[in-house]
């Protein structure tokens, strides 16, 4: 009798641990599904039609990599590749060095109405990208712009924001104001996580406010900063809607190959040379891939003693 209820309740955990078995897959299934319809299924569409070339005799033809030869080669996209490199360096530490003051600040517990403020740096991220391209080249127009119209009433010069000289700033400030509240909820959550222990260990060894920022608060949001740098190098690649917009009212400074993901969609929709388009998609997403990685691995090493 005690070996068949024995036997029993081994059967039934075994049977319990299969349900279990099949049902992982089953939940995992959806997203799979998603995954490769929505994600696998065009980059290796994307990929295919890299390798071909439509010709005005002949139709569409077979080239291999030639098309990623002529990429690596055409001055348009390597200018574009390096405009936007040349953004990230510039804009990027801007933005995670206010995101950080600001995280910190908030974490202090010292703000009055930190609710109110975290709310207030917040709402820029919630404005969709098209409409603060719109409202900041309102603000940099000028003509009707409200910095040249103060600069006229004060008999300055009107600062020519959309200038050849001025446009990359002007861009990075725009993406500054959209995302410095993002990276400051990202930071703040992860400060929010700290042990308050480690606080408590460190007032009792005499660390001041600052002090803790530094030594404990600092050391502990590494993985965060890192998190917030690699969405930033992704990003600022892709730079796309802020120079899109802009190029209606600055024309002469805006080309279509400004960024590199701007000239893909010229190449695409406007220039109708689809299979180029694909191969100068295929080598930005490249460039992303190598930048990233060099970031992961440069930290990596300065983490190894």
């Amino acid at each position: 009798m005690a070996v068949t209820t024995a036997t029993s309740a081994t059967s039934a955990t075994t049977s319990a641990k299969g349900r279990r078995r099949a049902a992982g897959p089953l939940f995992v299934a959806p997203f799979m599904v998603l995954f490769v319809l929505l994600f696998l299924a065009p980059l290796g569409y994307a990929a295919y039609l890299s390798l071909f070339e439509e010709r005005l005799i002949g139709g569409t033809a077979f080239v291999g990599l030639d098309n990623y030869v002529k990429a690596v080669q055409d001055p348009l996209l390597i200018h574009g590749v390096g405009r936007v490199a040349l953004f990230f360096v510039i804009q990027v530490p801007v933005m995670l060095l206010l995101a950080l003051l600001f995280a910190l600040a908030l974490d202090s517990g010292l703000l009055r109405l930190a609710r109110l403020i975290r709310l207030g740096i917040f709402v820029p991220y919630a404005v969709p990208s098209v409409v603060a391209a719109l409202m900041w080249g309102y603000l940099y127009g000028p003509d009707f712009g409200p910095f040249a119209q103060l600069s006229r009433k004060l008999s300055l010069p009107v600062p020519d924001f959309l200038s050849d000289g001025w446009m990359l700033g002007s861009l990075a400030n725009i993406v500054t104001w959209e995302f410095v509240g993002y990276n400051m909820i990202i930071l703040y959550a992860a400060l929010r996580t700290i042990p308050q222990e480690l606080y408590e260990a460190a007032a009792v060894d005499g660390a001041g406010a600052w002090r803790i920022a530094w030594s404990v608060k600092l050391p502990a949001l590494k993985p965060a900063l890192m998190l917030t740098l690699l969405f930033s190098v992704i990003g600022s690649f892709q730079l796309f809607n802020e120079p899109n917009l802009l190029m209606k009212v600055a024309p002469e400074v805006i080309s279509s190959s400004y960024t590199a993901n701007l000239y893909a969609y010229s190449l695409a929709f406007t220039g109708q040379q689809v299979n180029y388009a694909a191969t100068v998609s295929f080598l930005l997403g490249l460039v992303i891939v190598i930048a990233s990685y060099a970031i992961l691995l440069t930290a990596n090493r300065r983490r190894t003693p």
